[in-house]
C-alpha cells in the first residue's frame, strides 16, 4: 500500500450507541470546534468583565460578582455554547452535502460518510435543518440582537461552502464565518436590542475590541486554510474549484498565507492593548507567533502528513493558548483576592 493509500484508507468504525455518536461527530468534524470556540469563549469572558464595569461604574447597578471575572451566568453560558455548536454543525453538514460529489472524486475525501454511503442524504439534511433551528431558538433566548442577526450568521457560515465555485478568495469567506463566533459571543453578553447594539456607549462597551479580534480570526483562517488547500491543489485545478492556491500557485499562496498570519499577530496585539491585557497575554502572543512560524516551516515540506499536522495540531494549540492567556488575565484579580 502506498503512503497516499495508507493515509486515505477507511478508518474502522465502532458499533453501538457510542459508534453512532462518533460517526456523526466525525461527519461534522466536531474535533475542529477547537478552532473557533476558544476565541468565542475568550470574547465572552472579556465582554462579561467589561459589561460588569459598565453596569457598576456608569449605570450604578450591582451585577452578579461572577461577571467581573468573565462568567456571564450559567444560563447565558449554556446558550452561547448551544449557538456555537449548532451553527458549526449546520455549516459542516451543509458543506458535506453540497461537496459530496467532489468528495467522491477526490481520493483524499472519498471515504467521507456521504460518498461512502455511511450516512444518507436525508439524514444529513435533517441534521443541518435541526441545527439551524436550534441555533435560532438559542439566539432568540439570548437577546433580540442575536435573534435578528442569527439568519445573517447562518448565511455566512453556510454560504462559504459555495464560494470555491466562483471566487479565488474562498478563504476570506471561511475566515468571516469563524470570526462571527467571538463577535457573536460579545454581542450575546452585551445584550439588548438592535438599536442598543449600535448606540454610542463608553469605549469598553463598543464593538471595537470584538471587531479587532474577529478580523484577527479572519486573517488567521485565511493563512491556515491556504495551507490546508495545498493538499488538493491538483484536484481542485482539474475540477475547476477555486482558491488562492489554484489561482496563484502554491509558492505565492504560501507567501500570502504568511503575510496573513503576520497581520493576525498585529491585530491580536492590538486586541490585547484595547482590553488592557498584560504579561500573561504577551507570553501567549509569543507562543502563538512561534506556532505560526513552525506551521509555515512545516508547510514548505509539502508532505500531506505534515500539512495535516500544521493544519490541525498547531492551530488547535494557537486557539487554546489564546483562550488560556485571556482567561488568566480576566481571572487574575480573583486569584489575587484569595491570597
Amino acid at each position: 500500500m502506498s503512503g497516499a493509500e495508507a493515509i486515505n484508507a477507511p478508518k474502522p468504525r465502532r458499533g453501538g450507541p457510542l459508534g453512532v455518536i462518533l460517526k456523526w461527530g466525525e461527519f461534522v468534524k466536531f474535533s475542529h470546534t477547537i478552532f473557533a470556540m476558544p476565541f468565542a469563549l475568550a470574547a465572552m469572558m472579556v465582554a462579561s468583565r467589561e459589561h460588569y464595569q459598565y453596569l457598576e461604574f456608569t449605570k450604578g447597578e450591582l451585577p452578579a460578582p461572577a461577571a467581573k471575572y468573565g462568567f456571564p451566568g450559567i444560563g447565558l453560558f449554556l446558550l452561547i455554547l448551544i449557538c456555537l455548536v449548532c451553527a458549526r454543525t449546520c455549516a459542516m453538514s451543509f458543506n458535506r452535502i453540497v461537496d459530496r460529489k467532489f468528495d467522491a472524486k477526490n481520493p483524499r475525501t472519498a471515504n467521507r460518510h456521504l460518498p461512502a454511503g455511511e450516512i444518507s442524504l436525508i439524514s444529513a439534511w435533517t441534521l443541518c435543518a435541526l441545527s439551524a433551528i436550534g441555533f435560532l431558538v438559542a439566539a432568540g433566548f439570548i437577546n433580540t440582537a442575536c435573534l435578528m442577526l442569527g439568519p445573517v450568521a447562518l448565511f455566512f457560515v453556510c454560504f462559504y461552502s459555495m464560494t470555491k465555485r466562483f471566487t479565488d478568495y474562498t478563504h476570506v469567506w471561511l475566515g468571516i464565518a469563524l470570526a462571527l463566533a467571538p463577535i457573536g459571543a460579545w454581542i450575546a453578553v452585551k445584550g439588548g436590542t438592535m438599536a442598543e447594539l449600535f448606540t454610542l456607549l463608553p469605549f469598553s462597551q463598543s464593538l471595537l475590541p470584538p471587531l479587532v479580534l474577529g478580523i484577527a480570526v479572519v486573517f488567521w483562517l485565511i493563512g491556515f486554510d491556504i495551507i490546508y488547500a495545498m493538499q488538493d491543489f491538483e484536484f481542485d485545478r482539474q475540477h475547476g474549484l477555486r482558491s488562492l492556491v489554484t489561482a496563484w500557485g502554491p509558492k505565492n499562496a504560501l507567501m500570502a498565507s504568511f503575510l496573513s498570519h503576520m497581520v493576525m499577530l498585529g491585530l491580536l496585539l492590538l486586541f490585547g492593548i484595547l482590553c488592557k491585557m498584560r504579561v500573561a497575554f504577551l507570553i501567549g502572543w509569543l507562543i502563538i507567533m512561534f506556532c505560526l512560524m513552525f506551521e509555515h516551516w512545516i508547510a514548505r515540506k509539502r508532505s500531506l502528513k505534515w500539512v495535516s499536522t500544521a493544519f490541525f495540531k498547531l492551530n488547535a494549540v494557537i486557539s487554546s493558548v489564546f483562550f488560556v492567556v485571556v482567561a488568566t488575565e480576566v481571572l487574575f484579580p480573583f486569584f489575587r483576592r484569595l491570597q
